[in-house]
């Protein structure tokens, strides 16, 4: 008999279907003639807190057992929300495991966890716990949940040990993120009072979103000047705009550039036509998808996901957690027979054998998000799976589609004298192909009846133009940073994609190399985190920053903690390199305890040259109040009395500016600080004062 655990019961019932013959349900699982079919729910063991290592006095979070570095990390049954008990759900349904891998007549474990790292340790996790023999180990890996898939794969076991590097990296993944978490969410959380969720992805997402948010903020726009012509030749406008820009005092550089371009005239120097092909774009990757469907139906991140991680359950879709727009050079049949029912439903399709399709250099572990061969009837999807079904099956048909999509394209080119060449580019779609299955917005743009020589009216003179500031990061383009996180924009990639042309080796290489933030499984989850947590906030599709996240990233920074995203970078290069065995875990995890270890190092030493301004811990003792004598305590926000009635309060940060703790001693104790520098006004301006006591207020004072 073979057990089959799956990591959730919907995955169980889709094997179930796979498998020939009837199976009879019982109390956790399914078994027939030749398998045992049970499940977990997702994580039914989470890493024990630090209490399980170092416990605190009176259960409190205390800087007392901080750093925590497990020499032996201990995984526990998943407990309730707080914390006090183990999930009775959660226990039972893993006694139900343990007995059934313990049988007699069970001589196989199959690990069918989701085909990802995190699924590989779920079940890992159940059967290391459960089993006390030692009996063969397979994995079951699913690129999709429909029951001919299943069967197959059933056919292919492989053995668990093929999977080790994956599990070692998921693992791995595991041990670094509850190191970053736990100790520096409770080091942050008890210095300033306040819950600040800390992670190793998180802090770099907000920060992203922080320095994108400032820039806005402090954006100054600035005045300057281009030269421009807008005549009309042979009765049709042509606008020459020359890259040459001015600053708001060279005007009359502009002008004498302006008389001097007209003085020379301008002629079509060159002319260019014909017919080309433009190409559907890839298919689609979780995060691309995500895009397009934020884009268009301003669906969360958090939303789709659930979206499309249930039309994958139901068999409707392969695996949604893919980093690739490639398939497999493996998969060719596959296709085939799904394009035979594409075909059946009336769709132009064709099989098309092509490196821009199937490319295995670029796939790390999943393909490309498809549908299957199961095709879902237009009654049984709500209108949200509906949009998110059709978005992958149009992207699908247009990749496949045998209309093809052809455009006149033309290009001419226009000669200021020898000064300046200005190039303008048409394009008119006479075949739409593809184009009536997928979307695709471009506008026909038709050039002037131009030919070579021909002289083109020109009146070039100065135009004001204003600097605009940087746009906030929307889902599409927060994606795309945080996917490469070191690559700049390129403008040309769409040209690129529709004249059939690949560049995104640059891309694939950051992904493989673990330079990425987050993963395609696990971003969603994280800037979900960060909503829930009061740092940023969604609009539509629009990202912008909160106070709790403004405070968060500053607090982060006052403490030295400095999670950017080169270092969770280099952390996950380091990852991938334990999945490639090239790295251990505890190597990997030791660069973590390191970089740990220096902010608490720094914490002790709390010199100014090394952290900036030290403001002290929450509920520390600052001094006597001067106005009443009570004690002067260290809040979330201020220095404040704690005597009845007193109002006595000192900003923890004034005027973007922290104050540290020693100068509010100095305040209490003589009226007033020294003189602090840094201090930005609401205009920008950066102005030193003292600080100075009125009325049990914290005032400017500007005596020397």
């Amino acid at each position: 008999m073979k057990l089959i655990i799956a990591e959730k019961p919907s995955l169980a019932r889709n094997i179930v279907a796979g498998i020939d013959g009837k199976m009879e349900r019982r109390d956790g699982y399914y078994i027939g003639a030749e398998y045992i079919v049970s499940w977990a729910f997702g994580h039914l063991f989470s890493l024990a807190d630090i209490e399980a290592y170092t416990p605190s006095s009176d259960g409190r979070w205390t800087l007392e057992n901080l750093p925590c570095f497990p020499e032996q990390f201990k995984f526990e049954l998943r407990r309730t929300a707080d914390r006090k008990r183990v999930d009775p759900g959660v226990k039972r349904q893993f006694e139900i495991l343990k007995s059934l891998c313990n049988r007699p007549d069970v001589d196989t474990v199959i690990n069918a966890g989701d085909a990802d790292r995190e699924g590989e340790i779920i079940v890992r996790l159940c059967v290391m716990n459960a089993l006390e023999g030692r009996k063969a180990q397979k994995r079951l890996w699913l690129p999709d949940q429909t029951p001919e898939t299943v069967a197959k794969a059933l056919s292919e076991l492989r053995d668990e040990s093929e999977y080790d590097t994956l599990a070692a990296e998921g693992l791995a993944r595991t041990y670094i993120d509850w190191l970053y978490g736990v100790n520096l969410t409770r080091y942050a959380t008890v210095r300033c009072g306040r819950l600040l969720r800390v992670g190793r992805v998180i802090a770099p997402i907000v920060r992203a979103i922080y320095d994108r948010d400032m820039e806005i903020r402090n954006f100054k726009p600035e005045k300057y000047f281009v030269i421009q012509s807008k005549e009309a030749t042979r009765g049709e406008k042509i606008e020459l705009v020359s890259k040459q820009r001015f600053t708001k005092d060279e005007e009359n550089k502009a002008l004498a550039l302006a008389d001097e371009y007209n003085s020379l005239g301008a002629a079509v120097t060159s002319v260019k036509s014909g017919k080309e092909n433009i190409f559907p774009g890839k298919l689609y990757s979780l995060t691309t998808l995500q895009n397009t469907l934020g884009e268009k139906y301003k669906m969360s991140m958090t939303d789709s996901l659930k979206i499309i991680q249930k039309l994958y359950e139901d068999g409707y879709l392969t695996y949604p957690r893919t980093n690739s727009e490639y398939l497999a050079t493996a998969e060719k049949d596959k296709v085939k027979a799904i394009l035979k029912n594409v075909a059946s439903l009336g769709y132009p399709v064709r099989f098309r054998d092509s490196k821009h399709i199937f490319d295995d250099s670029k796939i790390e572990a999943h393909s490309a998000l498809t549908p299957t061969y199961k095709i879902p009837a237009k009654d049984r999807l709500s209108p949200d799976e509906a949009r998110v079904y059709s978005t992958v099956f149009r992207r699908f048909v247009a990749v496949f589609c045998s209309e093809e999509c052809i455009a006149e394209k033309s290009e001419i080119k226009i000669s200021v004298g020898d000064r300046e060449e200005f190039t303008l580019k048409g394009t008119v779609i006479l075949e739409p192909g593809w184009t009536k299955y997928d979307d695709y917005t471009k506008k026909d743009k038709l050039l002037p009846r131009l030919a070579v020589g021909d002289e083109v009216k020109i009146n070039f003179a100065p135009a004001e133009k204003q600097t605009t500031p940087p746009k906030h990061y929307t889902i599409t383009t927060l994606n795309n940073y945080l996917k490469n996180p070191f690559k700049d924009d390129k403008a040309k990639a769409k040209e690129l994609e529709e004249a059939g042309e690949v560049d995104d080796a640059e891309d694939y290489r950051a992904i493989f190399e673990g330079l990425e933030l987050g993963t395609e499984a696990t971003r969603s989850g994280i800037i979900d985190n960060a909503k829930k947590s009061g740092y940023i906030e969604l609009k539509k599709d629009t990202y912008t920053l909160l106070s709790g996240g403004e405070h968060f990233i500053e607090s982060l920074e006052r403490l030295s903690i400095s999670m950017d995203k080169y270092k969770t970078s280099e952390l996950g290069r380091a990852l991938k390199r334990v999945y490639r065995g090239e790295m251990t875990v505890e190597a990997a995890v030791g660069l973590a305890e390191a970089e740990i270890a220096a902010v608490f190092q720094a914490g002790r030493e709390a010199l100014p040259e090394i952290r900036g301004v030290d403001t002290g811990s929450y509920g520390d003792e600052v001094g006597t109040c001067p106005v009443c004598s009570g004690k002067v305590l260290r809040g979330k926000y201020n220095y404040g009395c704690t005597g009845k009635d007193c109002k006595l309060r000192v900003g923890i940060n004034i005027c973007r500016r922290d104050i540290p703790i020693a100068e509010v001693k100095r305040l209490l104790t003589e009226g007033s600080t020294s003189l602090l520098d840094g201090f930005i006004s609401k205009s920008g301006k950066r102005f030193s004062a003292k600080l100075v006591l009125k009325d049990g207020a914290a005032v400017f004072s500007f005596d020397k």
